[in-house]
């Protein structure tokens, strides 16, 4: 397959005037400084730039595009919802077709017993009502105090408050004053240490355990094959909710629809967004036990007084409906299991590189390539091979130690090869640069 290279002339846009728009997750100082990489087509799994050179989308975005960009029945099923029935609150008693569709839909498919389904407008607001739904049943079953709540390192919960507060690095949680109190991270592979600060805290006062399936953004960490089965058996025995963050891995990233079921445990509540709608459209939410939901539910006297003023909206809905269906019409729950395997076998290749600490693959359509310390050390950095890929037409995501793969669930072989390729060959020009 023939690369691209990469052109840094400034884009038509930015020869108009400096660019006013903050970028997230980026230390702006740098960004003004250099060409933006403005994104302006995307088919399948390849994204174009403005100046029209190509690239693989190995990240689908953030995790989330799973179906692939540019599906023509999730844009036909927005432009007739738009057509119909735009937006509309979803406060008290007022619902809306796709949003109820959308919730029996999700919850015929949810491991999870006697489901209810609470929607938001993406995974950080669906954490903090997980969260706050933890505490406020505890409150109404007469329990106040169980409040706590516990993460584990290297989680990744979305940057709302609660979401913050759980978050397993610390990077995230620093420069902003005093967070949601009643919080504590533990080792994300050890039931012991869940255990031990379990009883430090006091089990009366934990109100539930936080987990993703596969931690994602904090570095593609797989759980051992018993750790679920033994995590929620804890949490039986010591009455705590069990709530797992599927924000990243469901809708068929582990071939199945939550990820969770993969380790046939059932969670008191599951978040969900991303690869919900395939990020065509904003959409999170709740997946809520009958259990939880009872005193919610069958008791009065207990509103929940917690949303969001687009939650439940209509033409995301339309949108997440449409994706469902191409994920059912097209088996790609089946294919995700296929592309695990495929993208695994290519990306251990990348084990032997003198520039390689670990390579983490095998638990879903996702990976990361560790560095050594000794690269670290010697000045190479992540963003340095992110950028030398993206210079070669192939998009992956860089966090301090490791880059990260999570390609949309269409990739085809020849595509994985390209990006394995590209990125060996960028770990050697970045290596062959500090050399020289």
């Amino acid at each position: 397959m023939t690369e691209t290279v990469v052109s840094y002339a400034r884009s038509p846009l930015e020869q108009l005037e400096p660019s006013r728009f903050w970028h997230t997750f980026s230390d702006m100082n740098k960004v003004v400084q250099g060409p933006k990489f403005v994104v302006s087509e995307a088919q399948g799994v390849w994204l174009w730039d403005d100046n029209g050179d190509r690239y693989l989308d190995g990240t689908a975005s953030l995790w989330y595009c799973n179906v692939g960009h540019g599906r023509a029945e999730i844009a036909d099923a927005v432009h007739r919802q738009l057509g119909r029935l735009d937006a509309y609150a979803v406060y008290g008693d007022f619902a809306n077709a796709p949003a109820l569709e959308l919730s029996e839909r999700l919850a015929s498919h949810a491991p999870v017993a006697d489901p209810r389904v609470i929607l938001t407008c993406g995974g950080g607001e669906a954490i903090d009502s997980a969260a706050k739904v933890a505490r406020q049943y505890w409150a109404v079953r007469g329990r106040p105090e169980r409040v706590h709540l516990i993460s584990r390192t290297g989680g990744y919960h979305g940057l709302n408050g609660f979401g913050t507060s759980i978050i397993g690095m610390d990077r995230f949680r620093t420069g902003y004053g005093p967070l949601v109190t009643d919080t504590s991270v533990v080792a994300h592979d050890s039931i012991e240490e869940l255990e031990a600060e379990i009883l430090r805290v006091g089990p009366e006062r934990v109100a539930a355990f936080f987990a993703e399936p596969v931690i994602g953004a904090g570095g593609v960490y797989a759980p051992g094959p018993d750790y679920f089965a033994r995590v929620a058996a804890l949490c039986e025995y010591y009455g705590i909710l069990f709530v797992v963050d599927s924000v990243i891995c469901g809708f068929a990233r582990l071939g199945n629809w939550f990820g969770i079921e993969r380790w046939g445990v059932r969670p008191d509540m599951i978040v969900f967004a991303k690869g919900v709608t395939s990020g065509y459209l904003p959409l999170g939410g709740v997946i809520v036990s009958g259990a939880v939901a009872e005193p919610f539910w069958n008791e009065p006297g207990h509103p929940l007084h917690h949303g969001t003023t687009y939650a439940g909206h209509p033409t995301c809905c339309a949108a997440a409906l449409a994706n469902l269906d191409i994920l059912e019409r097209e088996d790609l729950f089946t294919a995700s299991r296929e592309i695990e395997v495929q993208l695994d076998s290519a990306v251990r290749t990348l084990a032997t590189h003198p520039m390689v600490r670990e390579v983490r693959s095998g638990v879903g359509v996702m990976a990361a390539v560790e560095l050594t310390e000794e690269a670290l050390a010697a000045g190479i950095t992540t963003a340095e091979i992110f950028q030398e890929s993206r210079a070669r037409g192939v998009v992956l995501r860089a966090v301090p130690t490791a880059l990260l793969i999570s390609p949309p669930l269409v990739i085809a072989w020849e595509q994985i090869e390209h990006l394995v390729s590209t990125l060996r060959a960028s770990l050697d020009a970045v290596a062959q640069r500090h050399v020289d």
